[in-house]
């Protein structure tokens, strides 16, 4: 243990800055420095984030929370996100912006430290000493003495902020960290002797041991003559292709109300910001009406952030990050979902059913989700080969900073601040100035913009493209039947090279679909065929497009409040998985040859 402790303190004296800045806190208010090292890390990975609120409104590396700087909610839920032609739904009721009383940190840590807010929210060693305040203020509440030791805070971090909190920050003590910051400091928490702590989920949830989930039950009730929400309810478990990624665009508070009201829609879970906390909403096997497209519906599990698109200068906690790391792994493994970009979307991949849907379609969780960052949380890091025929969009995320317009609603021309992002933008040609790629199903009647909800010219990270040729520091993919061309210098890349199987039409024409329904000859009597509708996209010889997965035509007909009456029709029809453009599509198999 002496041994531990002088390698600790040398680790301090070597670092300086931001890791005086802790162990001054720490001292001050009696909290061990691994302790405030560890809460700080999920709360914001030690970074200030120059200064500006996170989506849940925290300021700075302890996440001091202001209610005043919650962003304003956008619209999230529009349209018919049950994507079913046979029963169309509007919903027009917006998500609510609310916060709670006990989460406005920031004014407690004023009331605490005597620090001014305006200090609190832009001091690196005020900041920190407000979140040893806050720690040590729950501490006594407890009744409990200031303690050395790491493991009698348990509890108090608990208060802090929630069970499965506090075991990550044990998780992140026992493993040790190291880091230089967004300023430039270096930071370290050495590894500490604290045992790995687990919590018990509410046992009518479905999640790993290591996260504290909440059951909230989404809505199941008759309204009107022939209408019910807002999910299905199967009898027995479905097969399950993808996991989707949404933000909520708005804040967590406003969630309970959303989920309750069978008019509204539904997801499966939702996670909070400020502690990585989930809820449950919906049993994985019963269908969420959150994707916008009935066949992804029917075969993906939702999970909503909360957060805003496009907020640029706001970030996810690094405890959200590791709940949603956790709980899509979790899900992956118990339905055999693989953790690549095929299986693995945002909202934003999710293809319209039919080519009037194509415009709405949703473009969250947006250009500013660290894909990379997350895969890697669920060791499954996103890695190129030497060689191959394919390309993955790589960029680093940090250093890659694109230029955006529209991050203010009011201002949709106004720049976003600089910030860290996942996407390239794709031009007609391998030059700054030549125009972006076209996207006539998204924007029928006018030319790409560069709009933080335009996703029409981008690619993202995760993402395999068939590779269409390179020029200088240039490369080219095929994407919605053209070439793209995307910056890729050698000394700061932006795609890896890849390998993987291709498409490639056999004919001129190829229609694409967004739903992979079966053949007529498959639907029994009293089910309705759904026809194949094409999205306004073709395919040509001598283009190619990644291979994601082959599945055969299935629609569940689930038109009845009680689940005895919902047929699942399954096809002999297949369909190959494809990365058109930045959303998955599909093509029928006998049009198109697989190359290995």
């Amino acid at each position: 243990m002496l041994l531990w402790a002088a390698a600790a303190l040398l680790s301090v004296l070597a670092s300086g800055g931001a890791q005086e800045d802790f162990q001054a806190a720490a001292k001050e208010y009696g909290v061990p420095e691994s302790v405030l090292l560890g809460v700080s890390y999920l709360e914001s990975r030690w970074d200030s984030h120059d200064w500006r609120p996170s989506v849940s409104g925290g300021y700075g590396p302890m996440h001091l929370v202001d209610a005043e700087a919650v962003p304003e909610a956008g619209q999230h839920h529009t349209g018919d996100p049950r994507g079913d032609d046979s029963r169309p739904m509007s919903i027009t009721h917006p998500p609510l912006t609310m916060i709670r009383q006990d989460e406005q940190t920031l004014q407690l840590a004023a009331r605490l430290t005597g620090l001014p807010v305006e200090r609190l929210r832009q001091d690196r060693a005020a900041n920190l000493r407000g979140g040893a305040a806050l720690l040590a203020d729950q501490q006594r509440r407890l009744g409990s003495p200031l303690s050395p030791d790491p493991l009698a805070w348990h509890e108090a971090i608990v208060r802090y902020a929630s069970a499965s909190f506090a075991n990550e920050v044990f998780d992140v003590m026992r493993d040790g960290v190291e880091r230089r910051t967004d300023d430039g400091s270096l930071v370290r928490l050495p590894a500490t002797p604290v045992p790995a702590l687990r919590v018990a989920p509410a046992s009518d949830t479905e999640c790993p041991a290591t996260l504290e989930c909440e059951w909230m039950p989404a809505a199941y009730k008759r309204f009107g003559k022939d209408d019910y929400g807002n999910h299905d309810r199967l009898r027995s478990k479905r097969e399950i292709d993808y996991i989707v990624i949404h933000d909520t665009e708005g804040s967590y508070g406003g969630i309970p109300s959303l989920v309750k009201n069978p008019k509204y829609v539904s997801w499966h879970y939702t996670i909070r910001s400020v502690d990585g906390h989930v809820a449950q909403h919906v049993l994985t096997k019963d269908v969420a009406w959150h994707a916008g497209n009935w066949d992804v519906n029917t075969r993906s599990i939702g999970i909503e952030h909360e957060g805003y698109l496009a907020q640029g200068g706001t970030w996810y906690t690094e405890a959200m990050y590791r709940s949603s790391a956790s709980l899509v792994r979790y899900l992956a493994t118990r339905y055999d979902v693989p953790l690549d970009r095929a299986h693995i979307i945002g909202h934003d991949n999710v293809p319209g059913s039919n080519a009037d849907s194509v415009p709405g379609m949703h473009d969250d969780p947006g250009p500013y989700w660290d894909w990379a960052r997350f895969f890697a949380m669920m060791d499954a890091p996103i890695e190129g080969k030497t060689s191959g025929r394919s390309v993955i969009i790589k960029p680093d995320y940090d250093l890659h900073q694109p230029a955006f317009v529209g991050c203010v609603r009011k201002r949709p021309g106004k720049p976003c601040e600089p910030h860290g992002a996942t996407t390239v933008w794709l031009h007609t040609e391998p030059r700054d100035d030549a125009p972006l790629v076209d996207d006539i199903g998204k924007r029928p009647n006018g030319a790409s913009t560069f709009s933080v909800y335009d996703q029409s010219a981008r690619a993202s990270v995760g993402q395999r493209y068939a590779l269409a040729g390179t020029s200088g520091d240039w490369t080219a993919i095929w994407y919605l039947g053209q070439k793209a061309w995307f910056r890729n210098p050698p000394s700061q890349p932006t795609a890896v090279r890849a390998s993987g199987p291709l498409v490639t039409p056999i004919r001129d024409k190829v229609e694409v679909y967004g739903r992979a329904y079966p053949e007529r000859s498959a639907y029994p009597r009293g089910v309705k065929f759904q026809e194949h509708a094409a999205l306004p996209y073709t395919l040509h010889r001598g283009q190619y497009y990644s291979l994601g997965q082959t599945l055969r035509g299935s629609y569940l007909a689930a038109s009845h409040f009680n689940p005895d009456k919902h047929v699942m029709v399954r096809g002999r029809l297949r369909y190959h998985q494809i990365q058109l453009g930045h959303r998955v599509m599909f093509v029928k198999a006998d049009d198109v040859r697989v190359v290995s």
